[in-house]
């Protein structure tokens, strides 16, 4: 048997020897191909530059001046004199008596409690306050009790009432009231899981991509919010908004790569077209927000205020995550079709890359709507209890700006994957390396590196069976023939 390991020795030294010249090869790439890649990177850098010079420009000058001059909005959470916002602990929740309730303000769950259904059944949470004393009756209000309700354990927010004067008992109102539940233990633990599970997977780029969000979010809260409330051009705003979230973003989790300025050029090609389609159908279809709560909010709040404005800067910033996506997973597609065929033709890597941008397209649109129907939902119950006709419902003021949000949004991503493709095949194969089989300076190919090793290892392999043979007098004795067969196939 020591014949056969020694063999296998020399076949593996001889295969490896051809793998490591082959991958000399692929690491060093050519004077030729050295200058394309800096041809194809100076094209680049001569696109994008300017552009986000052109971007920081249109920052500075849209940039807010902060001034709430004019605004008129009262806050909601602003209290008069001897009126807190409280938080506590739900210990009991009774159903009693609406009147019978509000007069017995200050007595403990024992004893209280009456069957649920009695009397005009309004709910009252005995609630201890995180800041100490005795329990006191929380009135909660009557939707909350209906639709989710509340139960011992929960932490909440109320309205404490019983330091104004006359509060208490006055003519059977509460002096303690609902206002929301607190939220922050779930909402942190999910934040946390999230960030840990991105960073765990996706490592310190999704460590860089959490921290180019925390960007993202300074300049919606520092620039197109407070633009929007100003009255600047909301058009203007969202573009050059978004330029600057993507350009941060894309570049600070990926980094700075022709791969990424690829994916940044298809992006904002694809945001063009949303924001052209988005000005055009905020116009067409006379998107005005009537019927909005919040939209009549905003209306009175100051005569700077377009609601059209606004939601067109919305239509165009809903669609940005996700045409992100499609533009940086095109671009890797693109690259990684080419490192596993470098000797394809671009007109073969545009159509391969393609493939994949379609079935991307497919399930992208179908992100976009299921999304917009989900934050829709209550409307779409809503809309579909009025039993009206299909187009009616479509384009009725309740829906119709869902719906054009997810048109825009997906003609602008659809149109960004064959441009974004276009441009990384170009790239691509203009900054890519040799491929395997073009011949190097020398005439002699990779491909002919690969027939003689194979050659060399056959060779090998008869010169040893045959020696074997000669010495041995013939097969040994513990190896059957149809072993000996087998190994000469393989030779």
């Amino acid at each position: 048997m020591a014949p056969h390991v020694e063999f296998n020795h020399e076949v593996v030294l001889l295969m490896g020897a051809g793998h490591s010249h082959a991958s000399l090869d692929h690491s060093e790439p050519t004077p030729q191909a050295m200058a394309a890649r800096s041809k194809a990177n100076r094209i680049l850098a001569a696109v994008l530059i300017p552009l986000a010079l052109l971007t920081l420009a249109g920052m500075a000058a849209l940039w807010p001046s902060g001034s709430k001059e004019g605004v008129s909005l009262a806050n909601p959470y602003s209290t008069a004199p001897g009126v807190t916002f409280d938080t506590g602990t739900i210990q009991n929740v009774v159903t009693e008596n609406c009147q019978q309730g509000t007069s017995q303000q200050g007595t403990s769950p024992q004893g209280s409690q009456q069957p649920p259904g009695q009397g005009s059944g309004c709910t009252f949470a005995f609630t201890e306050p995180d800041k100490g004393g005795s329990p006191v009756k929380v009135v909660i209000n009557p939707d909350v009790a209906s639709s989710h309700g509340v139960k011992p354990g929960d932490q909440i927010r109320y309205l404490n009432l019983s330091k104004v004067q006359g509060a208490a008992g006055s003519q059977g109102s509460p002096a303690y009231i609902f206002v929301d539940f607190v939220r922050t233990v779930p909402i942190v633990l999910l934040a946390v899981l999230y960030a840990v599970v991105v960073i765990a997977v996706a490592r310190w780029r999704g460590l860089r991509a959490l921290i180019g969000l925390v960007g993202a979010y300074f300049v919606l809260a520092n620039f197109l919010l407070p633009g929007l409330v100003e009255g600047k051009p909301p058009l203007l705003l969202a573009l050059v908004g978004s330029t600057v979230i993507m350009i941060g973003v894309l570049y600070f989790a990926h980094g700075f790569s022709a791969r990424t300025s690829t994916a940044l050029l298809g992006t904002i090609f694809g945001l063009a077209i949303t924001a052209l389609l988005a000005a055009w159908a905020t116009d067409a279809a006379n998107l005005a927000g009537v019927g909005s709560h919040d939209a009549a909010t905003l209306v009175n709040t100051s005569h700077n205020i377009s609601i059209s404005g606004v939601i067109l800067c919305g239509l165009i910033i809903s669609g940005l995550g996700v045409l992100n996506d499609v533009t940086i997973t095109q671009s890797a597609a693109v690259w990684e079709l080419y490192e596993l065929a470098p000797a394809s033709s671009a007109r073969k890597l545009f159509t391969s890359a393609m493939r994949i941008g379609r079935d991307h397209i497919a399930s992208t649109v179908y992100t976009i709507a299921f999304a917009y129907a989900g934050a829709a939902l209550p409307i779409l119950i809503i809309v579909m209890l009025y039993d009206r006709p299909l187009m009616d419902t479509l384009t009725s003021a309740e829906l119709s700006e869902e719906v054009i949000r997810t048109l825009v949004g997906s003609i602008g991503l659809v149109l960004a994957i064959p441009v974004t493709t276009l441009i990384a095949v170009l790239v691509v194969k203009a900054t890519g390396i040799k491929a395997p089989g073009a011949a190097d300076d020398g005439g002699h190919s990779h491909a002919e590196d690969v027939a003689d090793t194979g050659a060399l290892a056959a060779a090998a392999l008869e010169q040893r069976r045959r020696r074997t043979t000669v010495e041995t007098g013939g097969l040994p004795a513990e190896e059957p023939a149809s072993r000996r067969g087998r190994r000469a196939d393989r030779g």
